[in-house]
């Protein structure tokens, strides 16, 4: 076996197996099921849920949304140059071409796509908002422990369709992710980008909140397992590909549909932390500044990871 080929196998099986083992922790051990959860337990979970929604706010903004802004700006400053000698006589045209916001149109592009999608379900398929039985059960917790709160709780009928949204997002990147681990042409540059992509998912941590979020929300527990299953097999995957594209070709994975589908999947991830997964962690009045002393905990430890990531 050549040695690229067997630094790209071991890759391969490393990025499964952290992902599978991180991803399966909360869903395996009954400690991390809220529904049975009281007292100190409860507060504790609900502190690790806050601490994963900051990783997952860090994801977010400092990985997600800054590479696929890089990646789209990358792009279209190429198409523009391909086109330089078509508009040589509208150069003021091309210069505004080049300063449009092209990135966050994208991006914007799919936080709307997953509201749009999200509120075609619930108009269609009114039965999506029924409120599975552990978030009524949080919910109940939350309105004794504040009740004459006057704020709104966040709806938690639209949780399991937001989880799904999520996975989808992290998968596309993920495929992304390993692709470019399988398009490195040399050992050394193959295990330096493999563990700038173990770093980049948190040394496991955004996957166990992945996790973590499917229980939360009461996701069948054979469910949760093929769902942290099929994202482990997303990274292998796009490094699958990459061995499959031949040596001569390595930018053929670089393009501009892949820099949109980057962009898009990051809007969707906002989605989610921003409409789901933050306003739920902080439903509850209780103990506030440990919650923001949490998330931030979260955000900045992901902040950290992108020094090297």
């Amino acid at each position: 076996m050549e040695p690229l080929l067997g630094a790209k196998i071991g890759c391969l099986f490393a990025l499964l197996v952290l992902t599978l083992v991180c991803g399966l922790i909360p869903i395996c051990f009954k400690w991390f099921q809220t529904a049975t959860a009281t007292g100190c337990h409860r507060r504790i979970l609900s502190f690790l849920g806050c601490t994963s929604a900051g990783v997952f706010l860090g994801a977010g903004f400092m990985h997600m949304t800054a590479e696929a802004l890089e990646g789209i700006k990358s792009e279209i400053q190429n198409l523009m140059i391909q086109r330089s000698t078509l508009c040589h006589l509208t150069t003021a045209f091309c210069s505004h071409q080049m300063e449009y916001p092209y990135g966050e149109l994208i991006i914007s592009l799919g936080f709307f796509l997953v509201f749009l999608l999200e509120s075609l379900a619930l108009q269609c398929c009114p039965g999506t908002a029924e409120t599975p039985k552990v978030q009524e059960q949080e919910l109940g917790t939350a309105h004794e422990l504040e009740p004459h709160s006057h704020g709104l709780l966040p709806s938690p009928s639209r949780g399991p369709f937001r989880a799904l949204i999520l996975l989808l997002s992290l998968s596309f990147h993920s495929v992304f992710e390993g692709l470019a681990v399988g398009l490195q042409l040399t050992v050394a540059s193959t295990v330096q980008l493999c563990l700038a992509v173990l770093a980049h998912k948190g040394i496991g941590i955004v996957v166990f909140g992945v996790g973590l979020r499917l229980v939360q929300v009461g996701t069948e527990s054979r469910w949760a397992v093929l769902s942290i299953l099929s994202l482990a097999l997303m990274s292998p995957l796009g490094l699958a590909i990459g061995l499959a594209v031949p040596q001569g070709d390595s930018e053929a994975g670089q393009g501009l549909a892949q820099a949109v589908l980057e962009g898009m999947a990051a809007g969707t991830f906002l989605y989610v932390t921003f409409l789901e997964i933050l306003p739920r962690e902080l439903a509850s009045p209780e103990a506030p500044l440990a919650k923001w002393s949490c998330v931030a905990a979260g955000f900045a430890f992901m902040a950290v990871i992108a020094l090297w990531a």
